[in-house]
């Protein structure tokens, strides 16, 4: 099994599955921030442009996850984890009306996850 460069917290999960009950299909695009602490943006599917700089990590909760090609290079050797945290982020991300907000918290990959790194996915 390939080590995943995303996870995420079960209160994440729940948020998450909220949202997709009320919206559909969503994505996540970690917008700025090179740090633990982070707030990753959550949209409708769709309704965020990925471009020719972006790569998605992977999925949360049937969500894909992107970011930039160069802010990528800050965080290609950790494994980030998408929690929820309560109060107001500083976005449009869907979250927000719920009172709580998105979160990337960050660890170093081991040695043996670094060599099992699960595939990128780039934009068409």
């Amino acid at each position: 099994m390939k080590t995943p460069r995303v996870t995420v917290t079960v209160a994440a999960a729940q948020i998450i599955q909220q949202l997709q009950d009320r919206y559909g299909d969503l994505m996540f695009h970690q917008s700025g921030g090179c740090c633990d602490g982070s707030q990753p943006m959550c949209f409708e599917k769709g309704d965020f442009k990925v471009g020719s700089s972006d790569v998605c990590l992977g999925e949360i909760a049937h969500c894909e996850f992107w970011m930039s090609r160069d802010q990528f290079e800050y965080w290609k050797h950790t494994q980030l984890t998408i929690d929820v945290v309560p109060g107001r982020g500083s976005s449009f991300s869907l979250e927000i009306p719920l009172g709580v907000r998105f979160l990337t918290q960050s660890r170093l990959f081991s040695a043996e996850e670094a060599q099992n790194l699960s595939d990128l996915k780039f934009t068409d």
